[in-house]
């Protein structure tokens, strides 16, 4: 596997699984977890496509039970370390802006914003709350500073944690540049070097794109915003979208690929 910067180029791949947000649900990660230590091959490749953690209350349990497959599978099967890919999410993106508030120009719009869009539960996961970020989000620099170090500090108490957050890709594609792996979308008439934070945030109109992008005849993603219908999801031949609406909804969407592209399977937590 080849990775350059902030994306990863998947080589050498048997089939390709990918799981859709995950957003903290516990129980049904668990389930889908069993299923892939039972049936994850050694030339496999697993991507998860971001929004491991926030919206449900187990973000920290959450994250360190996937933390616990990737670290079954390396031993299970001699791994190398970048056969597991993880993309970032928008809940991601967000909680990495927490642990760099000091830098935020504008500090307190930003912790009013993330906690609009679910940034509350990863906070509480770790023994923090709502109201203590924003009175320090509010109490310049140096304080703000402290309370990222504390935050910081928290996260190294737990295995992987620190490095999850470190190592986020923004996508992920085959070897063959055929298939394309994201958490929300892109913008087609832009190179991949160009996305910015399209990867997380969407681009419109992305789920009707129904012609190739570059040379990737399919994008897998982990999340989309709106309702899609059964006919939208089923007529598109080119996006392949592993999560469903609304956000309450507990059920985990996963896909199995070729490195060309088709679709081997489609599954849910049980």
């Amino acid at each position: 596997m080849d990775n350059t910067g902030n994306f990863v180029e998947l080589n050498k791949s048997g089939k390709l699984w990918a799981i859709g947000s995950i957003h903290s649900n516990l129980n049904s990660f668990n389930s889908i977890k069993k299923y892939i230590i039972n049936n994850f091959n050694y030339n496999d490749k697993l991507i998860f496509l971001g929004n491991v953690i926030g919206l449900g209350d187990n973000s920290k349990e959450t994250l360190s039970s996937v933390i616990d497959l990737r670290f079954k599978l390396m031993s299970k099967f001699k791994l190398k370390p970048d056969t597991i890919v993880f993309l970032r999410g928008a809940q991601e993106e967000m909680f990495s802006k927490l642990l760099q508030l000091q830098f935020a120009p504008n500090p307190t719009e930003i912790v009013d914003w993330i906690f609009e869009h679910g940034v509350n539960k990863i906070i509480n996961s770790y023994g923090y709350y709502e109201d203590e970020v924003k009175n320090i989000a509010s109490s310049g620099t140096i304080k703000i500073s402290k309370w990222t170090a504390k935050l910081n500090k928290s996260l190294q108490m737990y295995p992987g944690h620190s490095e999850y957050f470190l190592n986020l890709k923004h996508a992920a594609y085959s070897h063959s540049k055929k298939i394309l792996f994201v958490n929300r979308g892109v913008d087609i008439t832009r190179p991949l070097s160009a996305q910015n934070d399209c990867f997380w945030w969407g681009y419109q109109n992305f789920s009707k794109i129904q012609e190739p992008y570059k040379t990737f005849l399919r994008i897998v993603r982990g999340y989309e915003s709106k309702h899609l219908n059964h006919s939208e999801i089923l007529h598109n031949n080119v996006v392949c979208t592993l999560f469903k609406q609304p956000l309450t909804n507990k059920n985990i969407l996963c896909g199995i690929f070729t490195e060309n592209g088709e679709i081997l399977d489609l599954f849910e937590n049980n």
